[in-house]
């Protein structure tokens, strides 16, 4: 199968400590009354032109910060949704967590220390739902591992 539903890609995070290497075992889902979570990757590039070439400048990649805006609806019982707003009034390492995103095919996930950002949880019109929403940006290139389950993500 080559095409997969973005539900099946699993977004999870966990508390971050100052100083952790590895994540815990037990992950929160982002899911529960979530309605997109958008690839926000930002990539900084530099224009470079070789003597080797005929002085047109290339376009280099020069870093990658993958990134995730998430987006739905406020439930504060929610442990995952729970956990980031509890980072809302926080600074610094206090907006660190663990991130871990499982592809779609249940083949890949990406881990790694991420910041959260943009933290909205309740806000809209009186006849709307509470919103909810963050930006969550991994701090380096998150660590990618092989999957052996293949079933489209279980975060266990």
């Amino acid at each position: 199968m080559g095409r997969n539903k973005n539900a099946l890609r699993g977004h999870f995070i966990q508390a971050y400590e100052r100083g952790e290497n590895e994540p815990g075992e037990e992950w929160l889902e982002l899911a529960d009354w979530i309605t997109d979570i958008s690839d926000d990757t930002q990539e900084g590039t530099e224009e470079v032109a070789y003597y080797s070439g005929d002085g047109t400048p290339e376009n280099e990649v020069v870093s990658v910060a993958l990134a995730y805006n998430v987006e739905g609806t406020y439930d504060s019982e929610d442990p995952a949704m729970a956990l980031v707003e509890g980072l809302r009034l926080k600074t610094g390492i206090g907006r660190k967590v663990w991130h871990k995103v499982e592809t779609a095919d249940g083949k890949k996930a990406y881990t790694g220390v991420a910041t959260v950002s943009a933290i909205v949880a309740g806000s809209g019109a009186a006849s709307d739902y509470e919103a909810f929403s963050c930006n969550i940006r991994f701090d380096r290139i998150p660590e990618e591992t092989e999957l052996d389950n293949g079933d489209g993500g279980s975060g266990e």
